[in-house]
Formats: C-alpha cells, structure tokens, sequence
C-alpha cells in the first residue's frame, strides 16, 4: 500500500470546496467513502459505524445523482428539504448529512485518542470517543449495541501497523484530524442556522 490508509482521503480533501469556499456535495461524499477501508481493519467493531456511514452516503448520492447542478453544493439539498418541511423525516438528507457528519465526528475524536495517549487500548480510545461524540444523540438501544461492539475492538498495534502501509501513520492521523474537523465543524455550524443539529436518533 502506496502511503497510509489515510492517504487517498488526505488528497480528496483538497477538493472537497469550490474556489468561493462553498463545501461541494461530491468530492466531500468521496471523502467520506475514502475514509471507510480504515473502518473495514476495524474488523466486527466497526461494521455498525460501517454500515451507518455507508447508509448515509448512499443517500446523498442517490439525491446528487438525481440533480447534479442543482445539488453541487452540499448543503442544497438539506435547503430544499427545509423549504419543503420533510428535512426532519427520518429519511430525509438532512438527517443523512447529520449522521453522517456525527460518525465523522466520532472518527476523528477517535483517531486524535490514538495520536495523543499511545497507553490507551483500542478499546478505550474507541469508548472515549463514544461518550464525547455520539453516545449523547443515541438512545439506550444503540447506546448498549455500540458498547458490546467496542469490546470487540482489533488490538492497537497490530491495528496500527495494519493501516499505517509504507507512510507515516502519526503524521497522516494528525494531518487527518487537523484537516477534517474544519470541515465537519462547518456542517455542524450549517445545520444549527437551519435548526436541525440536534435531532436525536428516532
């Protein structure tokens, strides 16, 4: 493997804004889906997060591929679904995007764990981040299913080698973490001027 597991995701960065600095619905979707081969070395700990993130993508695509001009920019489709009044349906793009932008949240706090207490277990780290980031937007079921798949977290080093390939794992992580959060902080920042960044899972 060419660089770390980050590397393809670090890239697409770059292009996640139009040059007005407007988030742009595809390159920030490709982003997030270069971020799941990390999940796939999380083995059966993950495959929850895995398939929730996936759900999300899959959605925002399917509206994007609906309307590729119209939906350029990201944040276009959660503006029509709260012009229509369907932005807080379970189904809704709005709801995906929020997901989506949670589960990120969770991964970087996870990957900054890693960065800064190398004592910690995968375990911990993975707790850790449950409890600052999603764990307060879940209801008890997902809350005990998420914390019985956590126990099942791969062990750190081997995790570490495992996606560090031939780069710099601790430089990629912080590089991933510095560039990321802006970004999902953005989504966050959107979402609360339209009301919506508080829906708790149904």
């Amino acid at each position: 493997m060419e660089g770390t597991v980050f590397t393809p995701s670090l890239e697409g960065m770059n292009h996640v804004k139009s040059e007005d600095g407007i988030m742009l619905t595809k390159p920030f979707l490709d982003v997030c889906k270069l971020i799941l081969p990390v999940l796939d070395k999380f083995g059966a700990a993950m495959s929850l997060v895995k398939s929730d993130i996936g759900g999300n993508i899959a959605r925002l695509e399917t509206k994007y591929a609906s309307d590729p001009s119209k939906f350029e920019h990201l944040y276009s489709m959660v503006q029509v679904e709260v012009e229509s009044k369907t932005a807080k349906g379970s189904s809704s793009c709005t709801n995906g995007l929020l997901w989506l932008t949670r589960a990120m949240d969770f991964l970087v706090e996870l990957f900054r764990n890693l960065l800064e207490h190398p004592d910690w277990t995968m375990s911990q780290a993975c707790t850790e981040s449950y409890s600052k980031t999603l764990k307060k937007w879940h209801g008890w079921l997902a809350s005990s299913s998420f914390t019985i798949a956590m126990k099942l977290a791969p062990d750190r080093k081997k995790f570490m080698e495992v996606i560090g390939g031939s780069g710099d794992i601790n430089a990629d992580i912080e590089k991933f973490c510095t560039n990321f959060s802006p970004l999902l902080a953005e989504n966050h920042k959107f979402l609360a001027s339209v009301g919506l960044d508080d829906l708790k899972a149904s």
